[in-house]
């Protein structure tokens, strides 16, 4: 059980500077060594730069990318804005980045190199919850916490103490995509179902979509399965398309998501298509292209929700990548957040600049639980254990130009 402190978050308060290094690297490299408990902060990295090291470990290459890329944006746009404002009154953050790739050991050498050579506070990551399993029991041994910024399968939070998640479960957001789907054809009553059997949250979301088309009254007519690495879905696809279903749901990544979806089309399927959490981002538009248009996907985040935080987060993307941003990186703009909002807190109560690196890692996760946040995915706080609270969901209809080649989220009223 997670035993975090009684005492409310305080925000913009006073903050001594950290002699810690952070050199950003991209090469994930594997260690088993532990920092010891009692070395100070000071003299926790290499070289004398003056700033806290947030460590950000996900997915930057492999076909992962297309989540983990946007995560990287919305990250280094919270440490420009935090950085903007004071950073911890007066000490800027540092990101240290480290890339997980695809897979568990990817994740697992990020992690390690994070801890151990980066020795960073905390880590916001990593992309998949398949990766989660394996590398977050790693930070949690070692007492560092984690922040889960998409990591929606069921237990992700149990893992351990010292693992939390801004991510709101796949059970809570998956459900509003098949009651929008229901309003905009209330005659659908066979479903087709495809998910991506080597990974864990595409498990873990459709047990929850088939369990929700179930109690819907709904024929769950076929549940076809494939793999993330899989490019040609012509089997599945037609296996499907012959029971003639009314709704097709898919659980899986971008690319895969993507072209399932594309070739589903192509051989004729005209019925409603319902996109999974890994389809979630406008870089699936590229696999797809036009026939992406038209696609149901469940939301976490809308970049018009009004609060002034996600103003300013929303301002700052379309400045940058002239467009809108997507969940995934206000999920990391958030992740990053809630560490700098603890930080200042705990600063508040005795200076952080005093503190070992071990007894800050421990006081950091106790902080980020028991804090409230208003953050560009509205108010957020955290049970004991490290579920993330959010109010606001929401569902959207990607909305493709007419020549295919750019398209939008349209948020459903």
């Amino acid at each position: 059980m997670k035993n975090p402190t009684t005492r409310p978050s305080t925000l913009f308060v006073t903050c001594a500077s950290l002699l810690i290094g952070c050199t950003q690297t991209n090469t994930p490299q594997t260690s088993t060594t532990s920092p010891s408990p009692t070395a100070s902060p000071q003299s926790s990295g290499a070289g004398n730069s003056t700033a806290i090291p947030v460590g950000v470990g996900v997915a930057q290459t492999s076909n992962v990318a297309l989540l983990g890329q946007e995560q990287v944006a919305g990250a280094k746009i919270a440490e420009k804005y935090f950085n903007d404002k004071g950073g911890v009154d007066g000490t800027p953050i540092k990101l240290v980045f480290q890339d997980t790739s695809g897979d568990e050991q990817g994740a697992i050498n990020a992690f390690n190199t994070l801890i151990n050579q980066d020795r960073v506070v905390g880590i916001v990551g990593p992309t998949l919850s398949q990766q989660a399993f394996s590398a977050d029991p790693i930070a949690d041994r070692a007492k560092v916490p984690v922040l889960g910024p998409s990591n929606t399968a069921k237990g992700i939070p149990q893992i351990g103490d010292y693992v939390a998640r801004v991510s709101a479960p796949v059970a809570v957001v998956a459900p509003n995509a098949v009651k929008a789907a229901l309003k905009q054809n209330p005659n659908i009553k066979k479903v087709a179902v495809f998910f991506a059997q080597n990974d864990a949250f595409s498990k873990s979301e459709t047990e929850t979509f088939q369990t929700t088309v179930k109690d819907m009254g709904l024929e769950l007519a076929t549940v076809q399965k494939f793999l993330t690495t899989d490019t040609d879905f012509q089997s599945q696809a037609t296996n499907a398309i012959n029971v003639k279903p009314d709704l097709i749901i898919i659980s899986g990544l971008a690319a895969d998501g993507g072209n399932l979806i594309k070739q589903l089309r192509e051989l004729g399927y005209k019925g409603v298509i319902i996109g999974g959490n890994g389809l979630n981002t406008s870089n699936v538009f590229t696999v797809c292209k036009a026939l992406c248009d038209g696609v149901l996907i469940a939301q976490a985040y809308s970049p018009e929700y009004e609060n002034e935080i996600n103003k300013a987060f929303r301002d700052a993307y379309r400045a940058q990548f002239k467009k809108e941003p997507p969940q995934f990186s206000a999920q990391a703009f958030t992740g990053v957040q809630v560490f700098v909002e603890s930080l200042k807190a705990i600063n508040a109560q005795s200076k952080i600049s005093e503190k070992p690196l071990a007894e800050l890692r421990t006081k950091l996760n106790q902080q980020l639980l028991i804090g409230k946040y208003d953050t560009p995915l509205g108010e957020i706080s955290f049970t004991p254990e490290g579920e993330i609270n959010q109010k606001e969901f929401y569902v959207a209809r990607i909305k493709m130009d007419a020549d295919g080649n750019n398209g939008k989220f349209e948020f459903l009223k």
